[in-house]
């Protein structure tokens, strides 16, 4: 299925629930910190089910998230592509990306 598919029938089902009529982006936010927080305990125990189930579930609350707030999701992704394609930098030893000026 590709995500186009997978992203309109996760719409179909939030809105089956009432979720994209009833919730807010809010609201959705505070979900996804909480799936966040779900996918930084995962990595931390090097569980790759609880991570491959913590990533599909902050997808969901952003699919969510942008639905109640009446966004596409796609176009969310593509404006942040385009911020970043021409950043020059590097990525540290401590895993931080620092960007460059040059």
């Amino acid at each position: 299925m590709s995500y186009a598919q997978v992203e309109m029938e996760v719409i179909r089902w939030g809105e089956a629930r009432g979720i994209v009529q009833n919730s807010n982006p809010m609201a959705q936010a505070w979900k996804t910190k909480e799936e966040v927080q779900e996918l930084l305990d995962a990595i931390s125990s090097n569980d790759r089910e609880a991570m491959i189930d913590a990533y599909g579930d902050i997808l969901v609350t952003l699919v969510m998230g942008c639905a109640t707030a009446d966004l596409d999701l796609v176009e969310c992704f593509e404006h942040a592509y385009e911020q970043i394609k021409d950043r020059k930098g590097h990525l540290s030893p401590e895993g931080i990306f620092v960007k460059s000026d040059i």
